[in-house]
């Protein structure tokens, strides 16, 4: 069982608290992790982004010129992609980012996460939080 040290409210050690193997001390498991964090990192994304496409833009309904004899190479709508005021090729889309992580998968992120912050020695326990009075400033 792993120890780790417990402080009161002014910084000074206080005791030892015995932690759980099952919680603090398993394989570490760092793709995990990795896919939590891409999972938080994801699901926040917006996914709102759009631009019209050459089928979207208004206007363009009627050919420019005539298909032969003006000179002018051939085109069938003033929206076309190579046109000023033309739709974009390959617009963006609003799309979902998200995805699902299995609660298991979570749980193992979660235990590895812990596990890593005890080895390092960046895992503390306060013995309590109580505040005189709450200040924001």
């Amino acid at each position: 069982m792993a120890n780790v040290s417990v402080y009161n409210m002014e910084g000074s050690e206080v005791g030892k608290l015995d932690l759980n193997d099952s919680v603090f001390a398993v394989d570490v498991n760092e793709h995990l992790m990795h896919m939590a964090v891409v999972l938080q990192l994801a699901n926040k994304r917006q996914g709102t982004q759009k631009a019209k496409t050459r089928s979207e833009v208004s206007g363009g309904g009627r050919k420019p010129w005539r298909q032969k004899g003006t000179g002018h190479a051939r085109q069938g709508s003033t929206r076309s992609p190579q046109w000023t005021g033309g739709g974009v090729v390959f617009a963006p889309t609003p799309r979902d980012y998200s995805f699902k992580m299995n609660k298991k998968e979570k749980a193992g992120a979660i235990k590895s996460a812990l596990t890593t912050k005890v080895n390092e020695e960046k895992f503390f326990v306060m013995d309590s939080l109580k505040f005189d009075e709450i200040k924001t400033k």
